[in-house]
């Protein structure tokens, strides 16, 4: 397995953060208590059961990867790389900052039982929009928050969100999340896929990204699973 040195350092970090301070756990779930509201112009669930693809960015893709997985409606989710110029990138060139890609991952869903409003609700309770070119303990262009659209639908959606969430204040500082079509996705090394699951008992995993998918349980009962599909 190859890390970036950015991310053993961010895992170090974490760690020591996780020992030095008393409820490190809850101190990343504090960070991540988003108060976000149920979109205005939310579309209905489709009367015909399909397929539709969103692609979302929000750093390390291990714990966004995790929280899709465990949402209803949603039958695949694969952790990848999107928004950069290289062709077929690997995570060491990625992790590098320099071919314009953001960790992302690919979620397939059936939007009739789960809505892409529903999904994007979720994507911004789960990350913070409003922090650049981070996210957490990871810094880089590689870690941006960012949305994929691969519709004009969908480019509606969450260009209405952002702006009614803007209107609402629902976070203090403003929101920088990238909104851009999907040109290309890549999917990551298998060793990335489902990381959370296979490496429950990481550091890193437990004090960043366990809380996420907590939160998604609490805030979103009615749309969570149990099940990693």
């Amino acid at each position: 397995m190859s890390f970036s040195t950015a991310r053993v350092i961010a895992i170090v970090t974490t760690v020591t953060a996780g020992v030095l301070f008393t409820g490190g756990r809850l101190s990343a779930s504090r960070a991540l208590s988003f108060d976000v509201p149920n979109a205005e112009a939310a579309e209905p669930l489709a009367s015909v059961s399909g397929k539709e693809t969103a692609v979302f960015a929000g750093g390390c893709f291990w714990g966004i990867d995790a929280v899709f997985r465990h949402v209803k409606g949603v039958s695949a989710v694969s952790s990848g790389y999107a928004g950069g110029t290289r062709v077929a990138p690997d995570y060491e060139q990625v992790s590098s900052g320099t071919t314009g890609h953001t960790e992302s991952v690919q979620v397939i869903f059936d939007p009739s039982v789960v809505t892409y409003s529903q999904l994007l609700q979720v994507f911004f309770s789960v990350h913070n929009p409003t922090e650049l070119n981070r996210q957490g303990p990871d810094h880089g262009t590689q870690y941006r928050s960012a949305v994929f659209y691969t519709s004009d639908s969908q480019k509606k959606a969450v260009d209405a969100y952002i702006a009614q969430m803007a209107r609402e204040k629902t976070f203090k500082d403003p929101i920088v999340t990238q909104v851009a079509p999907l040109a290309k996705y890549w999917a990551a090394e298998e060793y990335h896929q489902n990381y959370f699951a296979q490496h429950p008992n990481q550091p890193y995993i437990v004090i960043n990204d366990a809380p996420k998918v907590a939160l998604l349980k609490k805030r979103f009962p009615s749309l969570y699973k149990e099940s990693l599909e």
